[in-house]
């Protein structure tokens, strides 16, 4: 229980990365509010919790693409505890394609939305929960693509244009809520396997020396977020890039 009493807030927690997330430190002890497009798909989620650890999962439904879904999801967290000592932004509307022409108006608008302005205002709707925390950090899960890299990607160029704002978002926050003593990272991994945390690849069995061209994995990601919260106060680590393989 390492993270025993943390209150921790996760967006897009009904699968891949988000998932593992939630599930990984509502094991080591946390208490998890956890976010999808709708409640039925953030339940999913605890749902599959082993133990007791399911009752530390709160479930709520969040559309980052609509400001007032974002405004509610704060005030019901806030009804449910005075802080919030981690906030994870990882909900992000994923939009493939090559050709820009190839995908509609509302779906490139909706990427941007949800992804770049999503993460502003998640932000802006938690600092009071987060400022009230002793240990107030910000985790922001943004891709090696919004650098310039990952050219090959399949992502659609909206979703470069998202991560992009994103980053640049990341940046400038980083900088201005440090002397406040809320600490903000961002990881910025290629593609990588979203293994599931309850699986013998999650605890690192599977992953062999011999194959050095394996993908990042869920776990190494998750686990380079629980270093940095574990962190002295007075340790700042902006962010956590990976090489695309």
């Amino acid at each position: 229980m390492k993270f025993e009493n943390l209150r921790v807030v996760v967006t897009g927690a009904s699968r891949y990365f988000g998932r593992a997330i939630a599930i990984g430190f509502a094991h080591l002890g946390a208490e998890v509010f956890v976010s999808a497009r709708t409640v039925e798909a953030a339940e999913h989620t605890r749902t599959e919790v082993l133990g007791e650890a399911r009752n530390r999962i709160h479930t709520f439904g969040c559309d980052l693409s609509r400001p007032a879904e974002i405004r509610d999801f704060a005030r019901q967290v806030g009804e449910h505890t005075d802080r919030v000592d981690l906030l994870v932004n990882n909900g992000a509307r994923w939009l493939d394609g090559f050709e820009l022409e190839g995908a509609s108006d509302d779906s490139i608008v909706e990427t941007i939305e949800s992804t770049a302005g999503g993460t502003v205002l998640m932000v802006k709707h938690f600092l009071p929960l987060l400022r009230a925390s002793q240990r107030p950090d910000i985790v922001n899960m943004v891709a090696v693509c919004s650098l310039g890299g990952a050219a090959d990607s399949p992502a659609h160029e909206a979703f470069y244009a998202a991560k992009g704002a994103q980053a640049g978002f990341a940046d400038i926050l980083a900088r201005r809520l440090h002397p406040s003593g809320v600490r903000v990272f961002s990881l910025y991994p290629p593609d990588f396997s979203t293994s599931d945390p309850r699986s013998a690849e999650w605890e690192g069995i599977g992953r062999d020396a011999q194959y050095p061209d394996e993908k990042l994995t869920t776990q190494a990601l998750f686990e380079c977020i629980v270093y940095a919260v574990e962190q002295p106060r007075d340790c700042f680590i902006r962010s956590f890039h990976f090489e695309p393989r």
